[in-house]
């Protein structure tokens, strides 16, 4: 019998705080027992969502079961800094430009960017948890700006548009100085990611889905000719299995030694008061991306969305452990308090009230793993830091694969090649934060 043991379930360090900020998070449903489904779904972030609707509209009687480790919204899904990116947005090059035919991959993006509008109206969700504003590489230096103008020239080449944003524009946005320049682009969704996912999760519940939290799968071993899955709550048979759980495809086995386990850190200020929202001046609402991929992401958010915060992000760690720990985020913490001043000198004393680590998946060769991977086990995973945009894309496929379908979305993932294998341990991971800890240093001011 061909059995898949879990080497490894998913730890979150600091709270999900997207999830934290909004009120009324109902009850956890766990699974209720051992239960017979069509499709079994390993992970309730986006592309686990993704793939149970999409599996949903093309055959409404499916029997299908999401399981999710956590809580909806409070593993990595809630903890990304929710930019739905529509254009090329490579994190290993340095100015985001992709690679290969750019058209086809923002057509893809942007169909899963739609895919998701669609399910904020279909099922009620807020629409000030999914904003189309767009958003804003903000760049810190001259150097910085030359990246912007790089991938201004590369988006006017594909007939993208852009605007560049001179200082006092940037200034006017953010409230902060600290920007000589900007580049926004008009097609990113801006998330309430809690507030996105956890409605997601309703309406597909709604409509019959079972949507089961904290409910880890431990295993899963062919039983027949379909799978049996097990979970510390019950089994689950399942003719097929999606397995939506990102960097953990490995945990299970597959795709061994290719996969690049990043972290990234972030922390969310304190609700700000009328006087520091006096000082800070700005917008209400704003998403700026570093120029360069290494440098420090900024978003502000305002009331409906869970109180008027900042959130910081930066510095990553590669952990192939798939763990980050208590001194990291203090570390972090530390380096987005500077951060944080460096840009809003006038609010360097506001508390930051939340710090968290959010895991990513990348590959070398920044491919996905979409393919399936034994007979009715399919994989929707590796987002390579899109995780919002690439995770949506990923489920739909591995969705319209199960049921044997072939579409733009499933052909773009099979001409896709192998991850690249990484170079043996220990190698790969001290090559690998040396990497990182000299980008983030060429990438301090930004």
């Amino acid at each position: 019998m061909t059995t898949f043991a879990a080497r490894r379930t998913p730890v979150h360090r600091g709270p999900a705080a997207w999830s934290a900020i909004l009120p009324g998070q109902p009850a956890p449903v766990p699974l209720p027992g051992d239960l017979t489904v069509d499709v079994a779904i390993v992970g309730g972030g986006y592309a686990g969502l993704a793939a149970a609707r999409r599996l949903r509209q093309l055959d409404p009687a499916l029997k299908v079961a999401v399981l999710e480790a956590s809580r909806l919204a409070e593993g990595a899904s809630g903890r990304n800094s929710g930019f739905m990116i529509d254009l090329p947005h490579e994190l290993t090059s340095d100015d985001y430009a992709g690679h290969g035919d750019d058209r086809s991959m923002i057509a893809l993006n942007r169909h899963a960017i739609a895919f998701a509008g669609d399910a904020v109206a279909e099922y009620g969700i807020k629409p000030d948890y999914f904003d189309p504003a767009g958003k804003v590489n903000g760049a810190a230096s001259q150097a910085a700006d030359t990246l912007n103008r790089s991938y201004a020239a590369h988006l006017t080449g594909l007939g993208e548009p852009n605007e560049h944003l001179d200082a006092q524009g940037m200034y006017e946005l953010t409230g902060s100085r600290h920007y000589v320049s900007g580049l926004y682009t008009p097609g990113t969704v801006m998330l309430q990611t809690a507030g996105f996912v956890r409605g997601l999760g309703e309406g597909l519940r709604a409509t019959g889905v079972g949507i089961w939290e904290q409910t880890p799968v431990t295993a899963f071993a062919r039983a027949g000719t379909g799978w049996s899955v097990t979970t510390p709550r019950g089994r689950v048979t399942a003719g097929q299995v999606i397995l939506a759980n990102n960097g953990h495809l490995e945990s299970f086995g597959f795709a061994r030694n290719r996969l690049m386990h990043v972290f990234l850190f972030a922390s969310m200020t304190v609700d700000l008061g009328p006087e520091a929202l006096k000082a800070l001046g700005g917008r209400p609402r704003w998403g700026v991306t570093p120029s360069d991929p290494m440098g420090t992401t900024m978003r502000r958010i305002d009331t409906a969305l869970g109180g008027n915060r900042i959130v910081t992000r930066t510095c990553a760690s590669f952990l192939p452990g798939m763990e980050a720990s208590q001194a990291d985020l203090r570390r972090t913490a530390a380096v987005h308090a500077r951060k944080f001043a460096d840009r809003f000198p006038a609010l360097a004393g506001v508390r930051q009230e939340y710090t968290w680590a959010g895991h990513l998946c990348l590959t070398r060769n920044a491919v996905t793993v979409a393919r399936e991977l034994e007979r009715g086990v399919y994989a929707a995973a590796v987002c390579n830091g899109l995780g919002t945009t690439r995770s949506t894309l990923a489920g739909i496929a591995a969705a319209e694969r199960a049921l044997g379908l072939q579409t733009d979305i499933t052909r773009h993932f099979d001409a896709e090649a192998e991850p690249e294998r990484l170079p043996p341990q220990p190698f790969s991971t001290i090559g690998a934060n040396l990497f990182l800890r000299w980008k983030e240093h060429r990438a301090a001011q930004e």
